[in-house]
This record gives structure tokens, sequence and C-alpha cells, in this order.
């Protein structure tokens, strides 16, 4: 057994370099160290592009060629990590260092049933027969608290929630008794009921069997919560590290303050976020002046009047009966649901999973049809009963950004021809120049060089192509954006900057917004009012400001009970 004394982990001055076809070398990772003792929740933060996915995969010997150690050392239960071999002597991957990645979906295999992917590694790692093997991997469930495990061996990954994907994703990683686990992001994209459930079973699992956990992370609630240290880092280099305690409550670099002051917080709302530098004002500000401008005429502008109305809306999906003779099940995700979003507001639709926010999303978007009830835009039904055609005017109206801006961008369009294809198709410019130059002047208004349209989707970070996500929005024109969780996967600073955007943007043109999110400080910040639901059902609306300080739902209690925050950090005493 691992001594006390010995570091299941320790980084000494490492360095990560990646040559480049023009004959540099780009340095991913400079002169870090950190050290991770069996039993510690080590945190790994900064923004995207900082290194520490970099420093996770390096450990598990997934760095990818051709990238290299140029220095340093990795000491992995005090055996040193060989750079060539991606290994230490005496240490197994998958069985000695457990990996726990971000996205629990693409991290199961979808043709396999969970017993036989708990079970291969357990079988050949640890020698057991198939029953064995079997036994184990049902304690494992029950250890992670997966509510009837016997049943959920035989059940396929799509058959299972996105919070008990990740519990499968953590039992595969303890199944072979690990000293290091690395989380990469584990709570990214769950709302906080489910994270709540992730985090406290991470604790468990390093407090009662010794886990050392290197976590890495961008949402500074969780490090508050469950780590024991934590290590910022800028563009490759360590900023900051020591106690949870210290880093955050006395942070001295000026990176890591201005980090720690771009966390939204639940319990005030402020005119804007703090962001890191610059946001790029100047052609920027003459960008959404020219918008507002654009935007000025009999619908600009706020007022009392619902320009959304959902009344009595229901949708039902029919699972399974794809085989001959079977019957299938049908399944109610959203159940007589009812409210309205005023011209120029901001409105909000929090819940769990699973609860029907985002399908409420496609149908005022046009992408799925309800089973009753109807939506109206402006006074016209355009979902449900007596439904009009969307053509035209309506088609453009109501535009959408999607969580993921990896995949809502085509990757072998450039930037210029995706944001140009609405100006175009709606006839919004007299021609392909004056499309051009509407194209430019949405790259600038949401922070970006004109010259981006020339470069593929690719050649962006995520925060950069949801930006983009958000000028192909607006190209068209419209009325109202179904923003669904647009920063759920950014870091805290890109997310500041992002929601900036949206508050400049919405003052700019008089938009009216219907904003998605499991994130309970960002809708704090953003709406003006909230909606909240659970397993279909809208339970309470309320304004922004009566919701959060005096919900009335024992439900919307609970959610804001297990919102992460920095105001109570692990190891602090509890306030008298």
């Amino acid at each position: 057994m691992t001594a006390p004394s010995t570091p299941v982990l320790a980084i000494d001055s490492l360095q990560v370099e990646y040559p480049l076809a023009s004959g540099e070398v780009f340095t991913a990772v400079e002169n870090a160290s950190l050290i991770i003792r069996p039993g510690e929740i080590h945190a790994l933060v900064g923004e995207s592009g900082a290194g520490k996915t970099t420093i996770g995969n390096t450990v598990m010997g997934l760095l990818e060629k051709p990238g290299r150690i140029a220095a340093g050392t990795i000491h992995i239960d005090g055996r040193k990590f060989d750079a060539a071999k991606g290994s230490a002597a005496g240490i197994v991957l998958g069985r000695d260092v457990g990996a726990v990645f971000q996205d629990p979906m693409t991290s199961l295999n979808p043709l396999f049933t969970i017993e036989s992917q708990l079970t291969e590694a357990m079988r050949f790692h640890l020698r057991l027969g198939k029953a064995a093997a079997r036994v184990r991997a049902l304690e494992l469930l029950e250890s992670v608290g997966i509510p009837e495990p016997r049943r959920r061996l035989k059940a396929y990954p799509h058959q299972l929630s996105g919070g008990q994907r990740q519990r499968v994703v953590i039992a595969a990683a303890l199944s072979c008794n690990p000293k290091l686990v690395v989380a990469d992001e584990p709570t990214t994209a769950l709302d906080v009921s489910v994270q709540a459930q992730i985090l406290k079973l991470l604790r468990d699992l390093a407090d009662s069997r010794g886990i050392g956990i290197l976590l890495v992370t961008h949402n500074m609630g969780v490090v508050a919560q469950i780590a024991d240290r934590v290590t910022i880092m800028h563009r490759g280099k360590v900023v900051e590290t020591g106690t949870t305690e210290e880093v955050l409550r006395r942070p001295k670099a000026a990176y890591a303050k201005a980090l720690i002051g771009a966390v939204p917080r639940i319990d005030q709302r402020l005119d804007r976020f703090p962001v890191l530098g610059d946001e790029g004002k100047g052609r920027a500000e003459e960008a959404r002046a020219e918008l507002r401008a654009r935007a000025q005429g009999p619908e600009a502008g706020a007022d009392s009047s619902p320009i959304l109305s959902v009344e009595n809306l229901c949708v039902d999906y029919v699972t399974g009966g794809w085989i001959p003779g079977s019957r299938g099940r049908q399944f109610r995700a959203v159940d007589d649901v009812s409210f309205s979003v005023r011209s120029g507001e901001v409105f909000g639709l929090v819940g769990e999973s699973g609860c029907g926010k985002t399908t409420i999303a496609n149908v005022v978007s046009g992408l799925v049809r309800p089973s009753e009830g109807r939506v109206l835009y402006r006074g016209q039904s355009i979902a449900g009963d007596g439904a009009t055609r969307r053509i035209g005017p309506l088609r453009q109206a109501i535009q959408m950004i999607f969580q993921d801006p990896y995949s809502s961008l085509n990757s072998r369009m450039r930037i210029g021809s995706i944001l140009s294809e609405p100006i175009l198709f709606y006839r919004l410019a007299g021609s392909r120049a004056e499309a051009e130059s509407d194209v430019a002047r949405l790259i600038e208004a949401v922070g970006l060089e004109a010259e981006a349209a020339q470069r593929f989707p690719h050649a962006f970070s995520g925060g950069q192509r949801q930006r983009l996500s958000i000028a192909r929005a607006l190209g068209a024109r419209p009325k109202l954006i179904v923003c669904d969780e647009p920063t759920s996967s950014l870091d805290v600073s890109v997310q500041a900057q992002i929601l900036n955007l949206l508050k400049d943007l919405r003052d700019a043109t008089g938009l009216t917004l219907l904003l998605i999110s499991h994130d309970l400080a960002v809708v704090r910040q953003m709406c003006d009012r909230v909606a909240v639901m659970r397993q279909g059902k809208l339970l309470e609306q309320a304004d922004s400001e009566s919701l959060f300080d005096r919900p009335q739902h024992p439900y919307t209690q609970e959610l804001l009970s297990l919102v992460p925050t920095l105001d109570r950090i692990r190891g602090e005493p509890k306030a008298a």
C-alpha cells in the first residue's frame, strides 16, 4: 500500500512542446509543478488553452504526437514516468491510473452493455473470471449510487441518463483499484442536482479509499466545494498554487484575482461581468452601434406585450416499437406548460436534465412538433393548433444558438460563407459584396477581427466559435433568439465575455432572449424572469429577484441550495 508520505503524483518542472510545420516550437506547458498525496483532490484550473488538459493527458500517457515532454519529471506512486514509453515502470495505465473524461456518452461504447464495459478491464488487468468480474461490476455500480444496479448492468449507454453514465465512467475508472484518478471536467453540462451527486461521490472516494484525484475543471464553485489544493494556470504556466482556502480567499497573482472575480454570483445581480483584459471595445462598439441603428423600427425596443406565448404545451415521444410486431411506449417530455415572454426581455428556463426545457426550445424553433397546445409568436400560432407554416418573416424572426459550437458550425465551410448564408437566404443584402460587408460587421460586433471570415471553424477556440454562432444567429436580424446552454462548456473568463456580449446586443438591438441553462448563477445575472421545470411540468415562475431571494416551491429551494459557490470553501469552519 502507498505510504502516506509518498505522493501518488509528483510533477516537477514539466515542459510539453509541440513542433510546428514552420519549424518553430509551441510550448503548451512550461515549468509546471504539482504534488498530489493519497486521499487528496488537487484542482487544476485556468482558461481554455492554459495547458491543464495537456498535463492530464500527459499523466495518462495520452499525449498526442508530435507533442513531447521536453523537460521535467513525472513520478506516479514514486515511480518515474518514462517520456518515451508514455508510462512508468510497474504502473499500468487503466489499472493504477484511472480516467474520467468530460463526455460520458463518447467515453462509453454505444454497442456494448454496461456489464461488458465494466468487466473488460477487470478480466484483463486483474485476471478475474467472468462470474467474479460481474459480481465486482455490480458492487461498483452500487458504490457509485446507480439505482437498480442489476438491471443497469444489462443496459446500453443510451438507456441511462447523463448523470448515470458519468457514474458508470467513474465506476470503470475505479474498477481496478487505481492509486490516481484524472478527472477531466467530470461535471460539465450536468445540472446542479446531478453535479452535487457526482462531486459528493468523488469526495467520498478520495476520503474512504485514499485515491488521489487530479481534477481538471473551469468551475470555481466545484473547486471550492471539494478540492484540497488548487493550481491556477495561464498560457501554459502555473501562476498560483496552494490550499483551496489560500488561493480562493487570498489570491496573490493578478490573473488569479481576475479569474476568481469573473465567477458569476448567485447572491446578487451585477450590471456586467468582470472580464480578464480588454473585451474588444473600439471597433466592436462601432459595429454594435450599427446593429442598433439597423434594428430601429416598429418592432425594436421592449414593451409589455408578449412576443412569445406558450399555451398548454405537451410533447410526447414514442420509445421502442421498432421491432415488427412490438408496441412502443409513449413518454411525455413536456406536460401542460404555459408561459409568455415579453418583447425585449431575457426569460430563463431552468431545471434538471430531462425536465423538458430543451424540448420546449426545439418546439419554439420549429424543430419539434407538439402533441397538444400551441406556441404563438406575436399572437400568431407557429406550432400546434392552427399553426401557420413558417415561411419568410416567421422563420427569420426566431433563431437559435445551440449548446455545442463545435458541431453547430459546418467544418467544411469558411466562416464568411457560414455567416453570409442567412443574409443571402433572407435577401437582407442587395449583393454578395454587401453581404460580405454585413458579415464583417457581425464578426466585429462579437469582438473578433473581420479577417476571421477567411478561416475555417477549426481555427478558433470554443469561446470564439460560440461568438461566431451568436453572429450567425444575428445575421438573420431576428426578434427572438433561443439560447440553449450557450456557455455550458466555456471557462469563466470566456463565459463572462459571451454573457456581456449578449447583454450588449440585447441593449443594442432590442432582442428578446429565451435562455435555457442549468447554471443558476448565470440565470440570476442574465434573466428578467425565470421559470423552473421538473419532469416535464412547470413548477414556478417569477421575476429573477423574487425567485432567487424568495423561492416558493420546495424543488426550487432545493436547486438553489445545491449550487456550488465561493462563499463556502472546503476546510473552512462554518459560520456561527
